[in-house]
């Protein structure tokens, strides 16, 4: 590996550093060579999200990320431009990670600089897709897989994450003008989208709330049938991701989906400790598949 990889490996892995939070801890299980990897493809994904959640004007947004399309074809093309997109080339090149799915990720985040609401789950998947599920296609290529059922899964896991985000940022995203939760289960549960606005948290929103966590959940037993399809060394990463995205969404539930008072999340030493259990129980499979 050339010192100019190097660095550019090296400067992904101090933006996941800084950045990561729930997935460091989790990309820390892989090995060294997966890892570089798997640091390219995050720092990748938040250059991308965090050109569109800037306080500036939307068309600077939209030019940002016509950027960064641009710097993926030339990256294809063999020119990548900076360390992260030159180490994000290497890893395509090593992995055999479809360009195609870079550019998902870039329609998915682009979304937010139009969409606001989603009427239906349908249109919220799609988003989900395209911001989450993309990024499990991407890390199954760098850790290895056996049969096409993965991939299944692995849109699946990242659907889970992805709606468990959304349940925990509601005040957040509210505070944006965003509404994620589909509008028409809201009419179904009698809630309305001003006071979503308000937080209003009643017997209705509880209700929706819980409806969305019961589908994020058939969404994630769906995806922990990923890990025994991975190769063995592999298997943590993942592994510990749900783990810390399952516990996340047990402790919005236990707080009776007081998502307003306060962001509902894990402290350090919870999700080592919940690293540490699952990187061990990685080593049997079929265990975790199961949930048990």
């Amino acid at each position: 590996m050339t010192s100019e990889i190097e660095t550019a490996y090296a400067h992904c892995e101090q933006v996941t550093r800084e950045q990561a939070r729930n997935f460091f801890y989790a990309f820390r299980t892989l090995p060294a060579h997966k890892r570089r990897s798997i640091y390219a493809a995050y720092a990748f994904a938040r250059e991308c999200d965090d050109a569109s959640d800037e306080d500036i004007p939307v068309a600077d947004k939209q030019a940002a990320l016509t950027a960064i399309r641009e710097q993926l074809r030339a990256a294809e093309a063999g020119r990548p431009e900076g360390p992260m997109m030159t180490a994000l080339a290497d890893s395509a090149k090593t992995f055999d990670i479809p360009f195609s799915y870079l550019h998902e990720v870039v329609d998915g985040v682009e979304m937010d600089l139009t969409w606001n609401r989603y009427k239906n789950f349908e249109e919220l998947r799609q988003y989900c897709y395209r911001v989450a599920s993309v990024i499990g296609l991407i890390s199954i290529q760098i850790f290895g897989y056996q049969g096409e059922k993965a991939r299944e899964y692995a849109i699946d896991l990242g659907l889970a994450m992805q709606l468990t985000n959304i349940m925990r940022d509601v005040k957040e995203d509210a505070r944006r003008g965003r509404i994620y939760l589909p509008l028409d289960e809201l009419r179904r549960f009698g809630y309305a989208e001003d006071e979503l606005m308000r937080g209003v948290v009643n017997d209705s929103f509880r209700k929706l709330m819980a409806f969305q966590a019961q589908r994020a959940r058939s969404y994630f037993a769906s995806g922990l049938k990923l890990l025994p399809l991975l190769s063995r060394d592999s298997r943590a990463c993942p592994a510990v991701l749900g783990g810390v995205y399952a516990k996340v969404l047990d402790r919005i539930e236990q707080s009776g989906f007081q998502v307003f008072e306060k962001r509902i999340g894990l402290s350090k030493w919870q999700k080592v400790f919940i690293m540490l259990r699952l990187w061990a129980r990685s080593l049997m499979p079929r265990v975790l598949a199961s949930g048990g």
